[in-house]
C-alpha cells in the first residue's frame, strides 16, 4: 500500500494540491522572472537602458476570463475608453457596445447575466452532430458527409476518453482523501524515525531527507502540517474534477441559453456585457499582472512593462472559449488602440477557424501584435492541434504578427523547458518564464501559479515596453527584435516535456531562445539607430 501511494497517488494527485498557491511565496519564487540570473533580466533593462527615458502609453489587450480592474496592484493600469460615458445606457462612441468603459465581455448578456462554465469544443461538435451521426457507420456516411463525419467521430472519442479519465480521477482523488490522507502524518513520522505525536512542521522542514522517497515525503509533511493539503481543499479538487464531466465533456450541457447568442451565427454581434471582471477573474487578473502590475510597490509581483494600460476583454470561460467571442474580441482590441493582444488560451478542436484566422489577419493588417500560449499538454504542436493554429490548413498568407509562446523555468540546467508546456520546432517561436508566477488574484490577493498562459503575458508586456519606449518601431519589428535577442540556450540539452528524454533545447521551439529584456531594448536602439 505504501508503495503505491509513493509511486501513483503522490505525482498524480498530490503534485495538484502542492502547487497550489498560497499568500505567502518563497522568496526564491518572488519577481524570478524579472531578475538577471534565471529570468528575462528586466530588472536589468530598467536600470541600466531604460532610466533616462520616458515611454509612451500603449495598450495591451487581455483577452480571457476577465480582470479585477480595482486590484490594488492593478490601479492606474486599467485601460478607459474615452469616448464612452460611464453609467449612461448609451453607446456614446458608436461602436456597437453600451458603457464599454474597460473593454467588454462576450460572456454576458444584456441584463448582466454572466457565463461561467462551459463545453469543451469537441462537446460542442458532438452535440452538433450526434442527431446525425451517431450509430452511423463509417461506410453508410454519403461522400459529401465524410468530413463531418470524421471530424464528429474524432471528437466523440476525446469526449469519451476524457469521461472515462476524469472518472477515474475522482475516484482515485476520493479514495486518497477517505483512506490515504488519514495515513499520511504516520508515514511521514515513519520516514523521520520518529513517533506520530512529536511530528511538527518545523521537525519537517528542520528534517535532512536524503532518498527521493524522503525527499517526497518531506514535501508531504510540510504540505500537511502548514495546512496546504486538507479534507477541504481536496474536495474542492473532487468538485472541479467533477465539473470536468457536468460541463466541459457533456455534450448535453446547454453552454450558451445565458445569454441568448447564437455562438455560429458571425454575423450575430450584438451581445454581452460591460461586466469586464466576470464571476471568476481568477486567471485573467493573474495574467494581467504579468504584463503590467505596478512595479516597484512591493505588492505582490511586478508587472513586466511600467507604461501599459489592460483591455479586459472577457471571452475565456470555464471551459472551452467560443470561435466567435475570440474573433470579436481581436477586432474589439485592434479597433479601440491595442497594439498587443494577449491570448493566453487554447484548445484541440474549432469549428469557426475561418473567423479566428480572418480576426488574426486584421490585427496583422493593423500592425497588432497576437501573442499565443502554446499551451499546457507536454505536446509537439507538429502532431497535437492547439487553436489559435500556428499555421489553418486553409491559409495561404502567412502570420507576421504572431508569436507562440511555450514556458519556461528558473531550473536551466536540464530543466529549462517547463514539464507540461507544449513545443514545436518549427510551431513554438520562443520561450518565456511559466513556472511558479507569483502575481495578481481578485480581491487584492497574490497567487502563485504556472502554465504557458503565464508565459505568453511575459512577452506580451516585454512588446508593450518595447513600443512604449520605441515607438518609431513596428510590431513586427518588435517581434522580429524579441525572438533574435532572447538568450540562446539551443545547444544545451534539456528534458523534453512529458518525457525523460535530454533533447537539444533547439529542438523545441524555432528560435531555441529564452526572452531577455535587457537585450530585447538593447537590440531595440540599434534597429533605431539604424533607422534614423
Amino acid at each position: 500500500m505504501k508503495k503505491i501511494v509513493l509511486s501513483i497517488i503522490m505525482p498524480a494527485l498530490l503534485g495538484a494540491y502542492f502547487s497550489t498557491a498560497t499568500a505567502q511565496v518563497d522568496k526564491k519564487v518572488l519577481n524570478w522572472y524579472n531578475t538577471e540570473k534565471t529570468g528575462m533580466s528586466t530588472e536589468k533593462a530598467y536600470k541600466k537602458s531604460l532610466k533616462k527615458m520616458t515611454p509612451e502609453t500603449v495598450i495591451v489587450a487581455i483577452i480571457d476570463s476577465g480582470i479585477d480592474i480595482n486590484h490594488e496592484d492593478l490601479q492606474g493600469k486599467i485601460w478607459t475608453n474615452t469616448k464612452e460615458i460611464a453609467g449612461n445606457g448609451i453607446d456614446d462612441d458608436g461602436n456597437g457596445y453600451i458603457d464599454d468603459i474597460h473593454g467588454w465581455n462576450y460572456l454576458g448578456a444584456a441584463d448582466g447575466t454572466n457565463q461561467e462554465h462551459a463545453r469543451l469544443e469537441a462537446a460542442r461538435i458532438v452535440s452538433m452532430y450526434s442527431e446525425k451521426f451517431e450509430g452511423v457507420e463509417a461506410d453508410n456516411v454519403k461522400e459529401a458527409d465524410k468530413v463531418d463525419f470524421e471530424l464528429y467521430t474524432e471528437a466523440a472519442t476525446y469526449v469519451a476518453q476524457n469521461r472515462e479519465k476524469y472518472q477515474g480521477y475522482i475516484d482515485q482523488t476520493k479514495q486518497f482523501r477517505d483512506q490515504m490522507l488519514p495515513m499520511l502524518p504516520s508515514m511521514v513520522a515513519s520516514a523521520m524515525g520518529i513517533e506520530e505525536d512529536q511530528l511538527t512542521l518545523k521537525k519537517v522542514k528542520a528534517w535532512k531527507a536524503k532518498t527521493p522517497q524522503d525527499k517526497q515525503m518531506k514535501q508531504v509533511g510540510v504540505a500537511l502540517l502548514s495546512g496546504e493539503v486538507t479534507v477541504e481543499a481536496i474536495t474542492e479538487q473532487i468538485t472541479q474534477l467533477e465539473g470536468m464531466l457536468e460541463h466541459h465533456n457533456n455534450p448535453e450541457y446547454d453552454d450558451r441559453s445565458l445569454i441568448g447568442d447564437d455562438w455560429l451565427d458571425m454575423l450575430d454581434v450584438v451581445y454581452g456585457n460591460n461586466d469586464v471582471k466576470g464571476p471568476d477573474s481568477s486567471h485573467g487578473t493573474h495574467v494581467g499582472g504579468i504584463v503590467g502590475a505596478t512595479r516597484g510597490n512591493k505588492l505582490g509581483g511586478d508587472g513586466v512593462a511600467n507604461n501599459v494600460l489592460l483591455m479586459s476583454l472577457r471571452a475565456v470561460p470555464d471551459g472551452d472559449e467560443f470561435d466567435k467571442d475570440i474573433a470579436l474580441a481581436i477586432r474589439y482590441a485592434v479597433d479601440n488602440g491595442a497594439k498587443v493582444i494577449n491570448g493566453s488560451f487554447g484548445k484541440a478542436f474549432s469549428t469557426l477557424p475561418e473567423a479566428v484566422y480572418e480576426a488574426i489577419m486584421y490585427a496583422q493588417e493593423n500592425d497588432v501584435l497576437f501573442v499565443h500560449a502554446a499551451g499546457n499538454d507536454a505536446k509537439d504542436l507538429a502532431v497535437e492541434s492547439n487553436f489559435p493554429a500556428v499555421k489553418y490548413d486553409f491559409q495561404e498568407d502567412p502570420f507576421t504578427h504572431v508569436l507562440t509562446i511555450g514556458a519556461s523555468t528558473r531550473y536551466h540546467d536540464g530543466e529549462l523547458a517547463a514539464s507540461f508546456s507544449n513545443y514545436g520546432q518549427d510551431q513554438v517561436d520562443i520561450f518565456a518564464p511559466g513556472l511558479e508566477i507569483y502575481n495578481t488574484w481578485p480581491e487584492n490577493e497574490y497567487k502563485a501559479i504556472q502554465g504557458t498562459s503565464m508565459a505568453a503575458p511575459m512577452v506580451s508586456g516585454v512588446a508593450g515596453l518595447l513600443k512604449g519606449y520605441f515607438p518609431s518601431l513596428t510590431m513586427k519589428e518588435i517581434k522580429d527584435i524579441i525572438l533574435a535577442s532572447g538568450d540562446d540556450f539551443g545547444a544545451t540539452l534539456q528534458t523534453k516535456p512529458g518525457t525523460d528524454e535530454k533533447v537539444l533545447f533547439s529542438t523545441l521551439s524555432k528560435t531555441g531562445r529564452v526572452v531577455n529584456v535587457y537585450k530585447a531594448v538593447e537590440l531595440a536602439k540599434k534597429v533605431v539607430a539604424n533607422k534614423n
